[in-house]
């Protein structure tokens, strides 16, 4: 009962950050399932299943407000689904000892994206008319979905943030068209794992529930969430959390405790500092933007408009000049 207690909150503990960051569901409850005591396959197995209901929910939604480009969804969600299908069969195949180190590799590099990510001032795209290419998008879903189901997420990270990057969609059209080409993605890594560990899949399906339980419970959190948080500090803290916490089993093997010790300090101090930093940035930015757009000077008839902060000698020589002007002109139309 306990461990059941303990996947609910991961679950909404995952759901939270998702809802945050609009990606990290896969990363963080795997993660704490790891921590848990779940191997890595059972651990990615009991995540995918229980996804394949919150995907289709969130597909269907983002359909409804009209957020999926369908030519999209299909160019990088079936070669998504065939390559997670592919990743679960491997890291169903692996043994105990060595799956724990490439998964928590694969988190561990995940959360090294997430960081860097959200600690880069990222100049704004400009979205075109310009559709991604096929080998593009077929290139993408491929790596998404083996990362997805052999480290127990990535899709998202790696997915979102690439189309984000390229910048030719807006950004809702991006997040919309990727979480419902994830439900493509979780349907081909479930069918993968109910291939390799169909056993594992009902011993565990408890977990399962209580994984979807606590996602649905935090989920309307999550939707008030996402327009209220800093998701610079969120994004960074819980890749700074991945990082650190993914170091010992993906390196332990290869060097002595006290060198993970400190690489894990190292970690902690870096990802914070990196994500303070950023957020400082980020808000500086965010001021003088608002200071060049209050103190810009708006033009009439190609004339400047004489700003407030002006001195009054300058407003009343400048309105003296605009009557003058127009007497002017009224003369000479008497004329």
């Amino acid at each position: 009962m306990r461990s059941l207690i303990l996947i609910a909150l991961a679950g909404a503990a995952a759901q939270l950050v998702d809802g945050g960051i609009g990606m990290g569901f896969g990363v963080t409850s795997t993660t704490i399932l790891l921590l848990a005591g779940l191997g890595p396959a059972t651990a990615s197995a009991v995540v995918h299943t229980s996804e394949l209901g919150t995907t289709l929910v969130s597909g269907i939604s983002h359909w409804r407000f009209g957020n999926v480009h369908w030519p999209t969804v299909l160019k990088l969600g079936v070669p998504g689904a065939i390559s997670a299908f592919v990743g679960a069969t491997v890291l169903s195949n692996l043994s105990l000892e060595s799956a724990v180190p490439v998964t928590s590799t694969i988190l561990l590099i995940l959360g090294i994206n997430l960081v860097w990510r959200f600690s880069r001032l990222r100049p704004k795209k400009t979205s075109t008319s310009r559709p991604h290419s096929t080998p593009f998008l077929t290139g993408l879903g491929i790596v998404g979905g083996f990362v997805d189901a052999s480290g127990g997420g990535g899709w998202g990270p790696i997915s979102t943030s690439t189309l984000m990057a390229v910048g030719r969609e807006q950004p809702r059209r991006i997040v919309g068209t990727v979480n419902t080409a994830e439900f493509l993605v979780t349907f081909g890594a479930t069918a993968g794992f109910i291939v390799g560990l169909w056993q594992e899949i009902v011993a565990n399906a408890a977990a399962v529930v209580a994984l979807l339980i606590g996602g649905m419970i935090t989920a309307p959190i999550a939707a008030w969430l996402i327009s209220r948080i800093n998701p610079t500090l969120l994004g960074g803290f819980v890749g700074t959390t991945i990082v650190t916490l993914n170091v010992p089993k993906a390196l332990g093997w290869a060097l002595p405790h006290g060198v993970i010790v400190g690489l894990q300090i190292a970690a902690l101090v870096l990802g914070v500092t990196l994500t303070v930093w950023a957020n400082r940035r980020r808000k500086r930015h965010e001021r003088e933007e608002n200071y060049e757009g209050h103190h810009s000077s708006p033009t009439r008839g190609g004339s400047r408009v004489v700003s407030s902060t002006e001195p009054n000698g300058s407003a009343a020589s400048s309105a003296d000049t605009a009557e003058t002007a127009r007497v002017g002109a009224s003369a000479a139309g008497s004329d």
